[in-house]
């Protein structure tokens, strides 16, 4: 929106602030629309640079994109200023898990446990992380942790079966493998 002062030769565009340009770009970012986020949350940061959720954010733009040295630049900005966000370690750790860079990966969903330990998705990811490593054992561990927190985790029940499977453990997936067949009834 231009603005025109009668008594100034010039005008003024209001300048949009930061809060404004990222919750437009989140939106399109939650759109589908990342490429179309990033140059706001780009503009946003030349407002507020030290603002570690414009950094959040950029990055998951960017990591759903697949620019993924972007995003993991973006997700270390962010914690260089703030390492207590929990969502910056968890996506690196997601990044890194689809780079293979297994050891990483887990890293981070340490760091993330360690801000945020009773979330039962980060539980359910580093496991996942463990089976592709088959460090079955460890991975039982987090997705029994996953479960404990949300009974009803349909993705940490379907990994505990599998990891259950793999273990020789039999019994515990028929188990899980009957939550599991309760669970579909209830979603159809």
């Amino acid at each position: 929106m231009v603005v025109y002062h009668p008594f100034l030769r010039y005008n003024y565009k209001l300048m949009e602030t930061a809060i404004s340009l990222n919750n437009s770009a989140v939106a399109l970012t939650e759109a589908n629309r990342p490429f179309e986020a990033i140059p706001l949350f780009r503009e946003a940061l030349i407002l507020e640079p030290e603002n570690p959720l414009l950094w959040l954010n950029l990055g998951i733009a960017q990591q759903k994109t697949g620019e993924y040295t972007e995003a993991i630049d973006s997700f270390q900005r962010c914690l260089l200023i703030d390492d207590n966000l929990t969502e910056a370690w968890h996506s690196l750790g997601f990044i890194y898990y689809e780079l293979s860079e297994f050891e990483l990966s887990i890293e981070c969903y340490v760091s993330a446990l360690s801000q945020s330990e009773n979330d039962p998705k980060i539980w359910n990811n580093l496991g996942v992380v463990y089976f592709n490593i088959n460090v079955f054992e460890e991975a039982r561990n987090c997705f029994e942790k996953s479960v404990s927190l949300c009974p009803q985790y349909y993705d940490a029940l379907f990994n505990l079966r599998d990891t259950c499977r793999e273990l020789g453990d039999y019994r515990a997936a028929a188990e899980f493998e009957r939550i599991l067949s309760k669970l579909d009834l209830d979603f159809k």
